[in-house]
C-alpha cells in the first residue's frame, strides 16, 4: 500500500514544524530538519562499517564473539553470498526462528544486502502458530534453532514436515509447508534434510573467495528503500496474528531519529536484553546502534538481570534498553550493588506503560540520568514519540515524549474528528515510518490503514507542549456503569503503594455495572497484604467506581516474550475463576 506522507518530506523551511499543537487541536508534525535516508539495509551497514572499520561493532557474551565494524561487514556479505548460493532471491521470504544468537544478527543484514524480505518468527511459538506463519507469507527458507526454553524447535519443523528425513538439504518438499524449500539449522551437527549454518557460512566464503563482493554491491543497486524487507507477526488477542510488512525506508530511518533522540554517538556501548525478533531489539537497538557506529553488547540468549547488570559493568555500557520488568528485576536484584553502572548515561524504557516510580529508581540508581521514553507499535517501524535526554524528569515519566521528525500525528474521537488538546481520543499516525500494509491481507491493512493514517488503537492525549500520554487501549478501556474508565490510571496509582511491586488493572463482565474493576498485584519480596488494605488504600484518593472489586495477589504476571503484559490471559482467568459470563454485559 503507498503511503499518504503529505507535507512529511518537504524540505526545510518549507513549513514550521509543529513540535505543539496549533489551533487547541490534538495534531502534532515533527520537524524535517535532518532529511530522510535513502539507504538500503545494506548499504547503511556498508556506510557504517567504512566510517568506523576498526571499532567494536558486536558483542555476544554468550557466544564468545566480539567483532568490529569492518569484521561485522564482512561476515554479512559471507552469509548473504551462502543464501545466494542456497537459491534465495530478491522477494523471496526467509524466517528467523531463534533468541538472541549472532546468527539472528548476522541473517537480518544478510538478507536485506540480497533483497530477500526476513521473517521475523516469534521464540514462543508452537506447531499451529509455526505452521501459520510459513504458510501465510510463503517463506523459502528458515534459519532456526534447536531449541530455546520448553520449545523444541527442530522437532516441531520435522513434526510439520516429516518428509525433512528423506529430502536432499535445500530441496524440502513438505505438504503442510508447499513453499519451503531448506531449512538451516544453527549448530554444527547434522541433521536429516537440513543444511547446517556453518555449512551455509562457507558455502558463502567459497562465493567470496571465487567472485568477490562487487556482485553483492551490484545487487544492492537493483532495490530500492521502499522495497518490503521484514515481516512481523503482531500479536493479536483473537484471530491469526498479521504480518506487518516493513520496507528499508521504514526500518532504515527510524533507527535513524531513534539514535538522535539519544545522543547515541560512535563512542557509546548500548546493551541489548530485548528479543532481536520484536522492534525494540531490531531497529531500536540494532538499527540505532548501526545509524552511528555504537557498539552492540548481548548479555546473553534471553533476559536475565544478573547477566544484563554483569554486561553493563563489564563491558562499561553507556546505555541500556529494557521494558519496565526487565529494569525492575535488575533493581531488584540481590546482587545490584555488586556491579559498577557509573558509565551508564541513556536508553530506552518502552513496550509498556512505565511506572513513574520505576522510573525514577532507574534514573537515581542506575545513572540513567538521559534515560528516554518511546511510543509506537510493529505496523509504525515503530517509534513515533520519544522523550529527549534534556527533557524535565516529570515529562520523561509522566509522557511519552514528541513526536519523531517527518511523522504527524492526530487524536481522533470515534468519528474521526480531531479532538481538542488534553482529550483523549485514537491515536492516529502518518508518514514515512507507516507499513506497507499486513502480508496478503489487504482487508485488514484497509481497516488500520485509511488516507495514509494508520489507527493504532491506542488511547492517547497530547498536552499544549506537544508531549503525548498513552492512557491505554481502546480494547483495555472498561465502562464501569456508563463509566469511561483507563486501567493505566488505577495502575499507576496502585504503584504508589510501597508493597506494590506492580499492578494490572483490567475489566470482568458484570450483570449489574457492565463490567467491574479487577486488579492483579505483585508484591515486593518479603511483602504481605491483603485485598482490603489495597482497598482501603484507595479510599479516599481514587473515585469509588475505579476501586478494583476483585484483587489477586499473584507471583508473576503472564507475559509475552518481550515483557508484554497479556490482560487477556487474566481476564479469561478471573471469568473462569469467577463462574461468570460474557453474555452478563449484554
Amino acid at each position: 500500500m503507498a503511503i499518504d506522507a503529505a507535507g512529511a518530506r518537504a524540505a526545510p523551511g518549507v513549513h514550521e514544524p509543529l513540535i505543539a499543537p496549533k489551533d487547541g487541536l490534538s495534531y502534532v508534525r515533527g520537524t524535517t530538519d535532518v532529511p530522510l535516508s535513502d539507504a538500503t539495509l545494506g548499504t547503511f551497514l556498508q556506510e557504517t562499517a567504512k566510517r568506523f572499520p576498526e571499532r567494536p561493532a558486536v558483542v555476544f557474551r554468550e557466544q564468545g564473539i566480539r567483532w568490529n565494524w569492518r569484521e561485522f561487514a564482512a561476515e554479512v556479505d559471507v552469509l548473504a553470498a551462502g543464501f545466494a548460493e542456497l537459491g534465495i532471491v530478491k522477494g523471496d521470504r526467509v524466517g528467523i526462528w531463534s533468541p538472541n544468537r549472532v546468527e539472528w544478527l548476522l541473517t537480518q543484514f544478510a538478507t536485506a544486502r540480497i533483497g530477500a524480505v526476513l521473517v521475523n518468527i516469534n521464540p514462543a511459538y508452537r506447531l499451529a502458530e509455526l505452521e501459520y506463519a510459513l504458510n501465510k507469507v510463503g517463506c523459502k527458507a528458515i534459519v532456526s534453532a534447536e531449541s530455546f526454553k520448553t520449545s523444541k524447535y527442530l522437532e516441531m519443523l520435522q513434526t510439520l514436515a516429516p518428509e525433512l528425513a528423506n529430502a536432499t538439504p535445500g530441496q524440502l518438499q513438505a505438504g503442510r509447508l508447499p513453499e519451503l524449500r531448506a531449512v538451516v539449522r544453527m549448530c554444527d551437527t547434522a541433521t536429516p534434510g537440513m543444511l547446517c549454518f556453518s555449512e551455509l557460512v562457507e558455502m558463502g566464503r567459497e562465493r567470496i573467495a571465487r567472485d568477490g563482493t562487487a556482485w553483492l554491491d551490484t545487487i544492492d543497486a537493483t532495490l530500492s528503500p521502499d522495497d518490503a524487507i521484514n515481516i512481523q507477526f503482531t500479536s493479536g488477542t483473537t484471530g491469526n496474528p498479521k504480518g506487518a510488512t516493513l520496507t528499508h525506508r521504514n526500518v532504515v530511518n527510524n533507527g535513524r531519529f531513534i539514535a538522535q533522540a539519544m545522543r547515541l554517538t560512535e563512542a557509546d556501548s548500548l546493551c541489548i536484553p530485548v528479543p532481536l525478533y520484536h522492534c525494540f531489539g531490531m531497529v531500536l537497538a540494532v538499527l540505532a546502534c548501526v545509524s552511528v557506529g555504537a557498539n552492540m553488547v548481548f548479555p546473553g540468549e534471553a533476559f536475565d538481570p544478573r547477566a544484563t547488570l554483569a554486561a553493563v559493568s563489564e563491558e562499561g555500557c553507556t546505555a541500556l534498553h529494557g521494558v519496565p520488568t526487565m529494569f525492575i528485576a535488575e533493581l531488584d536484584h540481590p546482587e545490584f550493588a555488586r556491579f559498577d553502572l557509573s558509565k551508564l548515561r541513556t536508553g530506552i524504557m518502552a513496550g509498556s506503560p512505565c511506572p513513574i516510580e520505576t522510573m525514577k529508581r532507574v534514573v537515581s540508581k542506575m545513572h540513567l540520568a538521559e534515560i528516554t521514553i518511546a511510543y509506537g507499535m510493529t505496523e509504525t517501524s515503530p517509534v513515533s514519540f520519544q522523550s529527549s535526554t534534556t527533557d524535565p524528569l516529570d515529562k520523561r515519566t509522566t509522557t511519552v515524549g514528541r513526536i519523531q521528525p517527518h511523522l504527524e500525528v492526530k487524536i481522533v474521537d470515534a468519528l474521526g474528528t480531531t479532538v481538542p488538546v488534553g482529550e483523549t481520543g485514537e491515536l492516529c499516525t502518518k508518514g514515512y515510518s507507516v507499513m506497507q500494509g499486513y502480508w496478503g491481507d489487504e482487508e485488514k491493512t484497509a481497516e488500520s490503514i485509511v488516507d495514509g493514517w494508520m489507527h493504532t488503537g491506542d488511547l492517547a492525549t497530547i498536552d499544549a507542549e506537544g508531549y503525548c500520554n498513552i492512557v491505554g487501549r481502546l480494547k483495555d478501556m472498561l465502562i464501569r456503569g456508563g463509566e469511561n474508565i483507563y486501567p493505566r490510571e488505577i495502575e499507576e496509582f496502585l504503584f504508589r503503594h510501597p508493597k506494590v511491586q506492580s499492578a494490572q488493572v483490567f475489566g470482568v463482565p458484570d450483570a449489574k455495572y457492565g463490567e467491574e474493576v479487577c486488579a492483579w498485584i505483585v508484591l515486593r519480596p518479603g511483602e504481605v497484604a491483603t485485598a482490603e488494605d489495597i482497598q482501603a488504600f484507595c479510599q479516599g484518593q481514587i473515585a469509588h467506581y475505579k476501586i478494583p472489586k476483585y484483587i489477586r495477589f499473584v507471583d508473576e504476571l503472564p507475559m509475552t516474550v518481550t515483557g508484554k503484559v497479556q490482560k487477556f490471559v487474566m481476564r479469561a482467568r478471573m471469568i473462569d475463576e469467577l463462574k461468570i459470563s460474557e453474555q452478563k454485559t449484554a
